[in-house]
Parts: C-alpha cells; structure tokens; sequence
C-alpha cells in the first residue's frame, strides 16, 4: 500500500443524514447492558476499563460485583490493593485495575473525588487514553468529545472507504479525524444527536453489525452511505494487522494438597501478574514469564508426584502448555505466611483470592472431578 490513508469528510447533508439513521437505529437495536442504565462517570469508567479486552458477558457480573464492594470513587481509593485484585481476578490484564486505583486516588487528591470533565485532565488520570477519556466525558457527560476503540476504528475505515492497516498509527491518526469530524457541537440541542448517544452508537454497530469477519452489511442501517458496501470492499477494510509469532511455552504447575486445602504462593511484585496468587510454578522455556525455579523457601521442600492432567492457556502472544503435577511439602501447614507470600487455603477460599488465569483453570479441573487423580 503505497499511499498513507486519508479521510475524505462528507457534506454537512450527508454527516447529518449519516448521524440521524445511527441514532435511529440505536435507539431500536441497542443491547440492555447495565452501564447503559446509569449517567454516573464512576461505573460507566469501570465498565469501560473492564470491557477493554473482555467479552461484554463476561464483564456483566464483574462489573456489578465490583460496584457493590467499591460503589464510589472513594471507596476503590481507599481499598486494600488486594481486595481490588481480588474483584478483579478472572478479568486479566491486571494492570487494569492497578491502574483503576491510582486514577481513582488521583481524583480524590486532585478532582473532588469525581471523573474530571475536561480531555486534558482527564488523560492526566493513570490508564485513562484518548478512547477511554472520550467515552467517559461523552457517554457519561454528553460532552462532544470523539472516541476511537477498535469497533469505531472498523467502522469508519468502512463507511469513508479508507484503506490502511488496522491498528496502525497512519489509520489511526485518520480516523481520529473522522471521528472528531462527526461529533456534533452546537447549542441547538434538538436539532442534535447527542454525544452520548453517537458514541454508544458507533461502537454498538461495530460489535453487532459491522463485524471483522462477515460484517452483516444487508442489516446495516448505515449501508447507504458506506463506500466500503458500495464497492464490496466491507470485509477487506480495515487491513489485518501482521500477527506476531506465537512463543511456546512449557510449564509443570504443582498442587500440594492435603483434603480440601492447598499451597498457592504470590507471584513477584514487579513484571506480569505482579502479586496475583498462583500454584508453584515453573517454566521449562525461558520466556521470562514465569519463574525458571521455585524460590529457597520451597523449592528444596518440594517433592513433585504423579501427573494430574494438562491443559491449555494463552497470555498474549505466548502459547502455553502446562502439565499439573501433585506434589508434596513436608510440614505442609508450615507454609501458610501470607507475609512471606505464601497460603494454605481451602478451594472454595482460594477462588476468593486474586488469583491468576492459570490458577483458576486448574482449580475448575480440582473441582469438576480431578480429586480422583490424587487418589
């Protein structure tokens, strides 16, 4: 591709024409998720963290969840680092909610204890960029302020026709154009789609209609004014981005086990899932990701055993297999120093804990039958 992408902007008749049938068809069309019940900054901020590299049914019941145990600002300010990983365990990415508690104690200290209503002090917030600080000041304060997720970024390179890689600088830098071309600034508000409207409606037709694989371009509300549609290009843009190389990684994790309680240690304060429990674990590849081998304190006391069963996992770009081993640990009750970084806790308190991915699929194999293989 040898030209850089570029957006062309539509008359003021076709902008207005291409905003109204959206709005219309929203209003119609659009999904009954709970954020969309409140105008509240805070939980529409937590909703849009959360759904950041989640599946919207996954994040439904996190999110209610974490309203209840940090209804405010405040609270999630002042919460133990633990008890927010722990609402968050399961979700992934846990810099996420790192980054979640250190925006909320900077808008304590610094807004009132609010989300902030300007761009410029909003991406003063840890974790917050330019599409989470659109959607909050849009959705949440109907303020005119563009956003470009990945859904919006698909749907413009489509409507206006542009051809660039996706994800890549050069589209995105054009369609944030598009985007902020489209939000409606004015003082006539009847005559307009409100911010708060046009964002949701944008993404809500990406995720369900203009789709990355077999976009449902009959439905489309917008198909009329889509140059992608009129040249039969909707599933060539935006690009593929070239995908990295999977890096594979073999693990053996270790359940120690005495009746219904088990070891979990913590993981190292600093690098991926710093701090979040885990089964000991070790890595046969040295890919950085996990400790090559177990720390002093229980490596030497270890006995590896009998294979229980393997499964599959995926952490970015890494392929992971990992074979799960019982183990033994002499004076096993020895180990439970939360201080130190390890527990002994029953399986039913140990999916109370932040644990990681990894860790919670290996307690659903304990739980649905593994018991057996200690037998």
């Amino acid at each position: 591709m040898s030209e850089l992408p570029r957006f062309t902007p539509p008359s003021g008749a076709d902008a207005r024409a291409l905003r109204s049938v959206l709005a219309e068809w929203y209003a119609e069309s659009a999904r009954d998720l709970p954020w969309r019940r409140t105008r509240d900054a805070y939980a529409i901020w937590i909703s849009e963290a959360m759904l950041q590299q989640t599946r919207v049914e996954v994040v439904v019941d996190y999110w209610t969840r974490f309203l209840e145990q940090f209804p405010d600002v405040r609270t999630l300010a002042e919460a133990d680092e633990e008890r927010v990983l722990e609402a968050w365990s399961g979700l992934g990415y846990y810099r996420r909610a790192r980054s979640l508690q250190a925006a909320a104690r900077v808008m304590v200290a610094e807004f009132g204890g609010e989300f902030p209503r300007s761009r410029e002090a909003a991406l003063s917030l840890p974790g917050v960029g330019p599409y989470t600080a659109g959607a909050v000041l849009s959705i949440a304060y109907d303020l005119p302020v563009a956003l470009v997720d990945g859904n919006v970024e698909r749907v413009l390179s489509r409507v206006f026709g542009v051809d660039g890689t996706k994800g890549s600088p050069e589209l995105l830098r054009c369609m944030w154009s598009a985007a902020e071309f489209l939000v409606e600034r004015g003082t006539a508000k009847s005559d307009l789609v409100a911010p708060s409207v046009w964002s949701q409606a944008l993404m809500e037709l990406g995720a369900l209609v203009c789709t990355p694989r077999a976009p449902k371009c009959a439905a489309c509300p917008v198909r009329g004014h889509c140059a992608a549609f009129a040249t039969d290009r909707a599933e060539e843009l935006p690009r593929p981005k070239k995908r990295r190389e999977p890096v594979d990684v073999a693990l053996e994790v270790y359940v120690v086990r005495e009746g219904d309680a088990v070891l979990l240690v913590r993981r190292p304060s600093t690098g991926r899932m710093a701090r979040m429990w885990e089964f000991p674990t070790v890595e046969a590849s040295d890919t950085g990701l996990f400790p090559t081998e177990l720390p002093d304190w229980i490596g030497p006391r270890l006995e590896p055993g009998h294979e229980l069963f393997e499964f599959g996992h995926g952490i970015t770009h890494h392929r992971i297999r990992a074979r799960v081993r019982a183990a033994r640990a002499p004076r096993f009750r020895w180990f439970d120093d939360p201080e130190v970084g390890r527990v002994v806790v029953t399986l039913e308190d140990a999916r109370r804990l932040a644990l990681t991915g990894m860790a919670r699929k290996v307690l659903d194999r304990l739980d649905s039958g593994a018991d057996s293989l200690f037998a």
